[in-house]
């Protein structure tokens, strides 16, 4: 094979799977610095991915009205006449826009429904590899075995933004998830914060607009001055570049892990009813993982997570002690 001069790469998935696939950019620039890549992402995403410096286009696939945008979204790609697809995806929309793609070689999983079609096909397995060792596996004949780290990189604008939060110490918080059954109960945070709130000058709350109100009872609750609610003011980069200079940042098994991880910023990862052997775990040099102490035959659950305990006792969060996050920060 010829060395090839373009790529697209396709994640459609949630954030966190967004941000540990741009370590395939990082890998494709080191060994291919002249090929464009291009990054295809479901609507809602693609701020991550602004002014990316190895990322040539940012293709954005609206799954409202899906089959329509699917239609114009394949003639678009067609067009473009890409050397190498990259599907990190394992479901059959992606499959189909491999399919009538018209790139010379088409690589992705062996679960998607279309793999028949793919030039060559790599075999997935949940467990013992990281996601990004498992992304690896789709290049590792066009490079070599070695993972590159996934990066984001916020902009000068980003970074000017957030400067005035940075003036001293500060603590970052992440208190919620999209599934009720990977974040530690807002008690527990609250708890959490009225322990350490001393330690350092500010605690600044992060989330999604949708994680306002959760953030603004935990906040009142702790009755902690230093406390700021920043939910929904602050863009993903945003706040990945004010978690870089955390002297610790406290989350749950969600997309600021893999913010941080893309930062190299401090990191303490609350696992309440999933595990980080899924292949989900921070990859900062300062990470650490809690996890309850308890032998739950019920636990892990699931990949994703639950709206609610299937057990309805929720003793994978409900076990975890304060002091065992405490430590984290001794």
């Amino acid at each position: 094979m010829e060395r090839p001069k373009s790529f697209l790469v396709i994640q459609t998935a949630f954030i966190g799977d967004v941000i540990l696939a741009t370590a395939l950019v990082e890998k494709i620039h080191q060994f291919y610095p002249d090929a464009t890549i291009d990054f295809l992402l479901r609507k809602g995403n693609e701020s991550l991915l602004v002014n990316h410096p190895f990322v040539r286009e940012v293709i954005v696939f609206d799954k409202q009205k899906k089959y329509r945008n699917l239609f114009l979204l394949i003639r678009k790609i067609r067009r473009t006449k890409y050397e190498v697809l990259l599907n990190v995806q394992r479901f059959a929309t992606t499959g189909i826009i491999t399919l009538f793609s018209g790139a010379k070689t088409k690589i992705g999983f062996d679960k998607n429904p279309f793999s028949f079609s793919f030039t060559s096909k790599i075999k997935h397995q949940i467990g013992h590899l990281h996601e990004i060792e498992r992304n690896q596996k789709l290049i590792e004949p066009l490079t070599d075995s070695r993972t590159a780290m996934p990066r984001l990189y916020p902009s000068t604008g980003d970074n000017d933004f957030i400067r005035g939060y940075q003036t001293s110490s500060y603590y970052c918080i992440a208190p919620t998830s999209v599934w009720f059954t990977k974040q530690w109960p807002t008690e527990k945070w609250i708890e959490f914060i009225r322990c350490n709130h001393k330690l350092v000058k500010s605690i600044y709350l992060l989330g999604a607009p949708s994680d306002h109100i959760v953030c603004e009872s935990i906040r009142l609750a702790s009755g902690v001055s230093s406390v700021i609610n920043l939910s929904g003011k602050l863009s993903f980069l945003q706040s990945a570049a004010l978690m870089r200079n955390a002297q610790m940042n406290f989350v749950n098994d969600s997309a600021p892990m893999h913010l941080a991880s893309a930062m190299n910023a401090p990191v303490t990862v609350i696992y309440c009813s999933t595990v980080p052997s899924f292949g989900f775990g921070p990859l900062s040099s300062n990470s650490t993982v809690i996890e309850t102490k308890e032998k739950l035959d019920c636990r892990p659950c699931g990949l994703h997570g639950f709206k609610d305990c299937p057990k309805g006792h929720f003793k994978c969060a409900q076990t975890i002690a304060i002091e065992s996050v405490m430590r984290s920060i001794a």
